[in-house]
């Protein structure tokens, strides 16, 4: 299986999302699950993760590895779940989708919090970029927050049941 995550610039969120997961499917002892990201706009390709994003993840122990990269419709090729990081993103990713079956790969990162489904539904992860380190923090602690309900998900064999309730929400 393949995840990629993704953000508007691939350099705050979507890399920040993916490190977090290497490292929880690592800690979880989940094999045979690959993980990548990108963005869905060419700002920032071939960049290193933003500086601020960066140093919250250092600081909290992950490892960034990979540079920017825009997603393009052949990622669905590769792609087994698309987890975008709010619902701007999803928009993006649902129109360069080829099939319903590409379509149906794309969710967002927040169906797999535990307070999603309540008042208004899936939370996006605000986009941190520009703003202060307190920014990154919380984006950091939500994405975390999401990824353990991913990979519990994945654990239990709830993944197609939380993909398909998120798509019940669109």
């Amino acid at each position: 299986m393949h995840i990629m995550t993704v953000c508007l610039g691939n350099v705050c969120r979507s890399p920040a999302a993916e490190a977090v997961l290497v490292r929880a499917l690592d800690e979880a002892g989940i094999e045979g699950v690959s993980v990548s990201s990108a963005g869905t706009a060419d700002y920032h390709v071939g960049e290193r993760p933003n500086p601020a994003s960066g140093a919250e993840g250092e600081r909290r122990g992950y490892a960034f590895t990979s540079r920017g990269a825009q997603f393009g419709a052949d990622d669905f090729d590769r792609a087994d779940l698309v987890l975008a990081m709010d619902s701007s993103n999803e928009e993006d990713l649902l129109a360069l989708a080829r099939t319903p079956e590409e379509a149906a790969r794309v969710v967002r990162l927040g169906a797999f919090a535990p307070d999603a489904g309540e008042g208004d539904g899936v939370r996006d992860v605000p986009d941190p970029w520009g703003q202060s380190r307190e920014a990154f923090v919380a984006m950091y602690d939500q994405v975390e927050e999401a990824v353990a309900g991913l990979v519990a998900a994945l654990r239990e064999g709830r993944l197609e049941e939380v993909v398909a309730a998120q798509r019940v929400r669109r």
